[in-house]
């Protein structure tokens, strides 16, 4: 399918007449625009002809998935992998903050008051306005090669008390496990008995401790990350002395997200596009259990469109969200002499920027890492290696490196 848009760049019908669009392309009446999806620009006036278009989104937190259909024909699909590793830069850069200001300006006083964006109504934590921001920006970017008409998005809804009590109900709801604890820590102590999880008292030590099974950074302070240890257990462990059985209970951070962004994403669509509605998983679900479809993202956003005598596209796009900038300046450990070196690479490295997109052995790839004597780091973007040091003079550069990766699919290896 080959995208196209009329001379003033807004897009009409896409078109599968390769032939003709070549001779377009020869002739100097069209220009490419856009590589992946291939995108081309009429330089001469035509009509401006469209249908109606829907856009299925089966909207998530770490997976989003795409489709664009008409009654007759599924015009474009797309799964795209959200950015995970934001929760985990912050507390990274948080640890490097403290340890600096410490170092630097240890007599500073304290200042507690200058946080102003988190006090204003609406705001979200950066992780989940990534999330809301990165599904803004796949619609955005649909808008500018398709003329859709109708936008319909799956949004959830998680009861998560439910979840972990089925039989819960009405003044239920206000009577957690922690009533009448004054914090977690004396929660988890009276939950455990106040007997340490490893040793059952065994070692002697009545100093107990709060640990957490999974890090702070990863699990939080739920009470099913947090277990019941002693003084004498617990130093065991971090020395590497001893090995802890606990599991953490299952952690429902994803419905969380997806709860707390519904409506912000849906609020914030309606503000930007006239024809929006909602439909949910179970609808979603119903649909393609009676078509019987396979699960995946870009199957759920077909059934999303509704136009289920659409025929399905030859082809899907697999893409990605990246880091833009790697903001850390230099390395945590010293040096002979109290050098700290440079944390991060040139933008440029023989030409090429991280995650550029190039061609190797009849094939696109990206660039995943770089190094001065030219030898990359080359992978698809399923992250599949397929060369750990190939040098730039077999590489031909396609694009520079961008915060959104691209990569064309055929349909065949997706479906039975």
């Amino acid at each position: 399918m080959i995208y196209v848009l009329n001379h003033k760049g807004h897009p009409l019908m896409p078109t599968s007449r390769h032939g003709k669009v070549k001779h377009l392309l020869r002739e100097g009446k069209a220009i490419v625009v856009n590589r992946t999806p291939f995108t081309i620009k009429l330089t001469y006036s035509s009509t401006n002809y469209t249908q109606e278009i829907t856009l299925g989104i089966d909207a998530g937190s770490k997976a989003v998935g795409l489709s664009a259909t008409t009654k007759k024909q599924e015009l474009y699909c797309s799964e795209v992998q959200l950015r995970t590793d934001i929760v985990k830069l912050l507390a990274t850069r948080r640890a490097l903050r403290s340890s600096r200001r410490n170092r630097k300006t240890r007599y500073r006083k304290p200042r507690f008051s200058n946080r102003k964006a988190s006090k204003q109504s609406g705001w979200l934590a950066p992780s989940i306005r990534h999330k809301v921001d990165s599904h803004l920006r796949l619609v955005a970017d649909i808008h500018k090669i398709l003329p859709v008409t109708k936008i319909i998005v799956e949004v959830a809804s998680f009861d998560i008390q439910k979840i972990r009590n089925p039989n819960i109900q009405g003044t239920d709801y206000q009577q957690g496990e922690q009533l009448d604890f004054w914090n977690v820590r004396e929660y988890v102590f009276w939950r455990d008995n106040h007997t340490c999880q490893h040793c059952k008292g065994k070692s002697k030590d009545k100093i107990l401790e709060v640990h957490h099974i999974e890090s702070r950074q990863t699990g939080g302070d739920a009470p099913n990350n947090l277990i019941t240890l002693c003084n004498t257990c617990h130093e065991a462990y971090h020395l590497g002395e001893i090995v802890l059985n606990a599991k953490r209970g299952e952690s429902y951070r994803d419905a969380a997200f997806m709860g707390i962004m519904r409506w912000t994403l849906y609020n914030q669509l309606k503000e930007l596009y006239p024809n929006v509605s909602l439909t949910y998983g179970y609808i979603t679900k119903n649909t393609r259990i009676t078509n019987n479809l396979e699960k995946s993202h870009i199957i759920d956003a077909y059934c999303i469109t509704g136009n289920l005598e659409a025929k399905r596209t030859n082809q899907w796009f697999l893409q990605r969200f990246v880091r833009r900038n790697n903001r850390q300046l230099h390395k945590c450990t010293i040096t002979k002499g109290g050098i700290r070196k440079n944390n991060k690479a040139p933008y440029l490295v023989r030409g090429f920027t991280l995650f550029s997109k190039v061609r190797y052995n009849n094939q696109d790839c990206f660039v995943f890492g770089r190094r001065t004597s030219g030898n990359f780091d080359i992978r698809k973007l399923d992250s599949t290696v397929v060369s750990r040091g190939k040098h730039v003079k077999y590489l031909r550069l396609l694009q520079q490196g961008k915060t959104l990766l691209t990569e064309r699919k055929n349909m065949v290896p997706l479906y039975i």
